[in-house]
């Protein structure tokens, strides 16, 4: 059983994972186009890029899916651990992406309905048909992670720490997050009682997306409860591991759960929603935004998302979103 101090460094994360509820439909921002297909049943989780395929996650079944370009659905791999964790929020593969011959899967915490499996709270190595490798059971709660020639970079939000993997399974911590301080000014709008003083609140950081341009890491701060609105940031990291401290890129954010680099340099953050303390995360209230961190420009690229998880960047420009109601938004630059 989970110690109350673990619990309370994961359930925040976790509750990214509440069910989705149902909400309008998703409206692209000025320069794109849109289509949303939906899959019954599905609670999309992780999408990648894998050549001419796309990859997802399915916590409804715990399988890997590839997605042709004629938008057919195969399942592969093994069925990974699925089901609800302690919040009653499901849980199992989280993310997939491809290496070399077979892919790497980010496997999160035990479902709490399930025994115990030696591929909880891992990543994973699988080819078509099986785990081939349990690459590193020890985290708490695996989120999001991104590959380079030498090594894995992997987001624990259960830890709030950024790990590094060598090939050969070696992990070192790269970065521990500091919890996050909101004035209680700033939180007396969802609970003038609770928070009516100016004290400093602290919340955990709760890292979830994470990706790699130029030696630096950068990585989306969720924010822990009760995610305030714009309590959320983008920070970067030397990949080397030679940090004192995390550098803000942007402020402001809206609980953001997923990142992605367009081939421009625009930065594609992934808001997964506000928070509203009676009801949970709002429908339709999730946002992609392109900031450029050159200027801090922002630009609307899709609102009105429903839950979104995971944000992908395809050929010629073209974005997939990933929802956990199953649906999946494609976003094409207009000509």
């Amino acid at each position: 059983m989970r110690s109350l101090v673990r619990i309370t460094a994961v359930c925040a994360a976790m509750t990214v994972f509440a069910m989705a509820q149902a909400a309008g439909e998703p409206t692209p921002g000025p320069g794109y186009q849109i289509e949303i297909v939906r899959e019954s049943g599905a609670i999309f989780s992780g999408v990648a890029k894998d050549g001419e395929t796309l990859l997802l996650t399915n916590l409804a079944d715990g399988r890997l899916y590839r997605r042709d370009r004629g938008g057919q659905l195969q399942a592969f791999g093994p069925v990974l651990p699925h089901g609800v964790d302690v919040m009653g929020d499901p849980s199992g593969p989280y993310r997939v992406k491809p290496l070399g011959k077979g892919y790497l899967v980010a496997q999160g915490w035990k479902p709490a309905n399930n025994d115990e499996n030696p591929n909880d709270h891992s990543l994973l190595e699988v080819d078509e048909t099986s785990v081939t490798r349990i690459v590193s059971s020890d985290f708490w709660n695996p989120f999001d992670f991104v590959i380079d020639d030498e090594a894995t970079f992997v987001v624990d939000s259960g830890r709030n720490s950024v790990e590094r993997l060598d090939r050969a399974g070696g992990k070192t911590t790269i970065f521990t997050f500091p919890r996050l301080k909101h004035q209680g000014q700033a939180l007396g709008g969802l609970s003038p009682t609770e928070f009516a003083g100016k004290e400093p609140y602290e919340v955990d950081a709760v890292p979830t997306g994470i990706a790699e341009r130029d030696g630096r890491l950068y990585v989306s701060l969720f924010g822990g409860f009760p995610y305030i609105p714009g309590g959320g940031a983008l920070v970067s990291l030397d990949k080397s591991g030679n940090n004192s401290a995390a550098h803000l890129e942007v402020g402001g954010l809206d609980t953001p759960v997923g990142i992605a680099f367009e081939s421009t340099g625009l930065i594609l953050i992934l808001q997964h929603g506000s928070f509203d303390q009676a009801t949970g995360f709002l429908p339709g209230s999730g946002e992609l935004i392109g900031v450029d961190l050159g200027t801090g420009d922002r630009k609307v690229v899709a609102s009105g998302l429903n839950r979104p998880v995971s944000v992908a960047v395809l050929d010629e420009g073209k974005i997939v979103v990933s929802q956990l109601d199953g649906a999946l938004i494609f976003l094409t630059p207009r000509r």
